[in-house]
């Protein structure tokens, strides 16, 4: 029996799906303006995990991802570029696509893209204006009218007047009503655009998704996941559209997991403490930076102290240690107990904090067995990596994995790439990100990777 946190009802609750044995998940993907980060990492990272714990469980699921690759700030840094926007966008996900991957995170089973969903867009629009859900404006706009949805609000728990409160100001002036989002947007000139009844445009980002959902599942799912920063207004318009249309329930259970914060700072380009995950992966394994983002549970923010993947290459390193300890007794029955108890604790709502606890006991015991010669630590060596492989752990030869730590804390750095970080370093502080990431494209040319910590940058061998 599978329990997870509905961000709707607000409490756990039995999973129980629409369709006998199977399970539809849709999980909002990376928006395409900008390099991978941790958080898309850690999201995606997530939501692969659930994925799996169900098909465990015995679930036929289907999961789908998408790619925003047509929004304002797609089009803003395709205009710095010089370039087209879908060329842009194409080229992004290309690219992140093939980090992930560098990650070991599996692909979904449906990946979609909002670009390529733009005449179910345009019938969406169409019908929820039919049904006085939404209006067009003189100029091309097309917006949903918040106040045809009663239960707006019912996600993200607010009052009408305190999410009134919190939209900008600049609030456009052909809205009925403040909190009225856009479906369908007027091309401006230079802009990347479609035909549509309400003249050249493109659509909102809101709609984007419950389109996208309606191509890979009908009027329905099962769960719908993404960052908790997405509630309001994201998850709370695509309730409002779907379900006006449809009136059916769009999503029966909606997860949330927590965000990003770097030293106790909300991570984000403006303060520029933004983690890149091309950084991350340069200077730290795959599994040393699921250690690390899993050792909290899913919904709560992770707070990325300077220690933070670093400890956890130092405690990967000394599991896998073990790990090779257990190797001289060769092929073993894996011991009883301990997947059950990793199932156990990721069938209630996800629980890797819980089960990244119970692990340090499992390792202390093994070691302790196996100083003494007994094959008992062995076959808790055996269980671990059974269990623990669903989430992408011990997945390496102890000897591989060893070996890149040896051969990791062996490099010196060149007083060349030195110079360059200190450069690199003063830009940060005179607030020119621009410059400071050239000067590290410049260091990932040449073969190293810097990464930034309260106690100054990192510098490694890529």
């Amino acid at each position: 029996m599978i329990k997870l946190y509905n961000s709707l009802s607000g409490k756990k609750e039995e999973f129980r799906p629409l369709e006998e044995g199977k399970v539809k998940m849709y999980a909002c993907g990376i928006t395409v303006s900008g390099d991978a980060h941790v958080g898309h990492a850690y999201q995606a990272l997530i939501y692969d995990i659930v994925r799996k714990v169900f098909e465990k469980a015995g679930y036929d699921v289907t999961y789908a991802r998408n790619y925003t690759d047509v929004d304002d700030k797609i089009i803003a840094k395709a205009n710095q570029l010089g370039v087209p926007a879908d060329r842009y966008a194409a080229e992004m996900i290309v690219k992140t696509n093939a980090i992930m991957r560098e990650l070991e995170i599996d692909e979904p089973t449906i990946w979609l893209k909002a670009t390529e969903n733009i005449d179910g867009i345009i019938e969406f629009t169409k019908k929820l204006i039919e049904k006085g859900h939404a209006y067009a404006t003189e100029n091309g706009d097309v917006y949903f009218s918040v106040d045809s949805f009663p239960e707006y609000g019912k996600l993200s728990k607010r009052n009408l007047e305190d999410a009134i409160a919190g939209v900008r100001k600049e609030t456009e002036k052909s809205k009925r009503n403040p909190l009225d989002f856009a479906l369908w947007k007027s091309a401006k000139e230079g802009e990347i655009s479609w035909s549509s009844p309400w003249g050249e445009g493109r659509p909102g980002w809101h709609i984007e998704c419950s389109t996208m959902n309606f191509a890979a599942f009908g009027e329905q799912i099962d769960i719908h996941g993404g960052g908790r920063d997405l509630i309001f207004p994201h998850h709370e318009n695509e309730i409002a559209q779907t379900e006006a249309l449809t009136g059916k329930q769009f999503a029966k259970y909606w997860m949330h997991n927590g965000l990003i914060k770097v030293n106790g700072q909300k991570m984000s380009k403006s303060l520029g403490n933004t983690l890149n995950l091309r950084d991350l992966l340069d200077k730290f394994s795959p599994e040393t930076i699921k250690l690390a983002l899993l050792s909290t549970n899913y919904r709560g923010d992770i707070n990325i102290t300077d220690n933070l993947f670093s400890d956890a290459e130092k405690h990967m390193t000394d599991f896998y240690r073990v790990l090779q300890k257990a190797e001289a007794f060769g092929k073993v029955e894996p011991a009883e107990d301990i997947e059950e108890e990793f199932d156990r604790a990721m069938q209630d709502d996800f629980n890797t904090a819980l089960a990244l606890g119970n692990l340090f006991g499992y390792f202390k015991k093994a070691r302790a067995l196996l100083d003494k010669g007994d094959v008992e630590g062995a076959r808790i060596c055996e269980a671990i990596k059974r269990a623990y492989s669903m989430l992408g752990l011990f997945k390496k030869s102890p000897k591989e994995f060893l070996k890149k730590i040896e051969e990791k804390n062996s490099v010196e750095i060149p007083m060349e790439i030195m110079e360059l970080v200190e450069k690199r370093a003063q830009f940060k502080k005179e607030r020119n990100f621009a410059a400071a990431d050239e000067i590290r494209n410049q260091i990932e040319n040449m073969g190293y990777s810097v990464m930034d910590t309260k106690d100054g940058p990192v510098v490694s061998k890529k």
